[in-house]
């Protein structure tokens, strides 16, 4: 999810800028094997005057890629990079960085179809939140021609009938899966990359405690809106962009609402009979995570009084044990929770994982 905030970001600042010429270029990471810290489809865009925006690793590799990038925007051609980052023996330019790890960056001139086709219909479709598949040439002579495929077909045209094809045998199963993968393809390689809208955090209550959760919320990725029945704590001075705001009693419902498992709840009214209404209509709805703040024994009050066999899909008290004090780290809490829960993992310290700990 962070990945479609982050492409969307980008995709705005293409569209901001330029002119015609190849000012802007954009590099990509295509591919990654071992540990690696940022995943395919990460980005980082920079302009000719050397500003850079986004990123594709940790800072290790930005000096190099950005030098690509201006080398791209000189020569009007794509390049791919390869970039090991493993021992000491086996350096990028020099520098043993020791991260065990392997990264492919395509880097390529933002200019022409790309930009004024590509991103554009990217941006309509993010705009509308409508997941989709963005097909990139990273070898061979098509290399660095994109296509775009959504639910109603093949968007835009790469140009090469072959690219083109495999994006539309490919896509529905990847988009249904939530992940994308380079393919081969005649002489080309091609790197379809997956694009899902992020899942929305519903909030129930607007006092303090929400304005840290919303927006570490937003900041991590997760689309958000604040429900509450208070005009004055319900403002865009205290839940700014983009967070959303809706004026609703509990009494009135979900309706309207529509929440499904693309959805996420945290209830914090400090109500009872508002967080008793509230929790009660969130367990008759798809939402495959509902938050509760407040004692363990607020949960047991509430779920007998609803009659509720329903403990499992109910985290209460919410957030994970990180020793949380106050608000901010509440939210933390309350946050990390919401990613485990989103990637499907339990948390746990990473020093106990075995493997790559950013694959995905």
């Amino acid at each position: 999810m962070k990945h479609w905030q982050e492409t969307a970001s980008i995709f705005d600042q293409i569209a901001a800028g330029g002119d015609g010429r190849p000012c802007q270029a954009l590099a990509t990471v295509v591919r990654i094997s071992g540990s690696a810290y940022r995943r395919p489809g990460a980005r980082l865009l920079v302009s000719e005057e050397g500003a850079a925006w986004g990123g594709v690793s940790g800072g290790c590799l930005e000096v190099d890629v950005r030098e690509r990038a201006l080398e791209a925007m000189r020569s009007g051609t794509a390049c791919l990079r390869h970039y090991d980052t493993g021992a000491e023996a086996d350096s990028v330019w020099g520098l043993g960085l020791g991260c065990e790890g392997a990264v492919d960056v395509l880097v390529q001139p933002v200019e022409g179809a790309f930009r004024d086709e590509v991103v554009a219909r990217a941006r309509e479709l993010m705009a509308a939140r409508l997941p989709f598949a963005l097909a990139t040439a990273i070898s061979g002579p098509r290399m660095g021609r994109a296509a775009l495929w959504s639910r109603g077909g093949l968007a835009w045209s790469c140009g090469d009938p072959e690219v083109d094809a495999v994006l539309e045998q490919t896509a529905p199963e990847l988009v249904e899966r939530g992940s994308g993968m380079v393919l081969e393809q005649g002489p080309s390689e091609v790197f379809v990359e997956v694009l899902i809208p992020p899942p929305h955090l519903l909030v129930f209550g607007a006092g303090d405690d929400a304005l840290p959760l919303v927006r570490l919320a937003t900041a991590v990725g997760f689309d958000a809106t604040v429900i509450d029945h208070r005009p004055g704590m319900l403002t865009a001075d205290r839940f700014p962009a983009p967070a959303q705001l809706a004026l609703r009693r509990p009494e009135e419902g979900l309706q309207g609402m529509e929440p499904s498992r693309r959805h996420y709840a945290v209830v914090q009214t400090h109500s009872l009979a508002h967080d008793r209404r509230w929790v009660q209509a969130l367990l008759r709805s798809p939402v495959p995570y509902l938050g509760l703040l407040g004692p363990r024994t607020r949960r047991e009050e509430l779920l007998q009084q609803l009659g509720e066999n329903s403990a499992d899909r109910l985290y209460a008290p919410v957030g994970i044990d990180v020793g949380a004090d106050g608000p901010e780290q509440v939210a933390v809490s309350i946050v990390a929770e919401l990613l485990a829960v989103q990637s499907g993992r339990s948390p746990r310290h990473l020093r106990d994982r075995a493997g790559a700990i950013h694959a995905g």
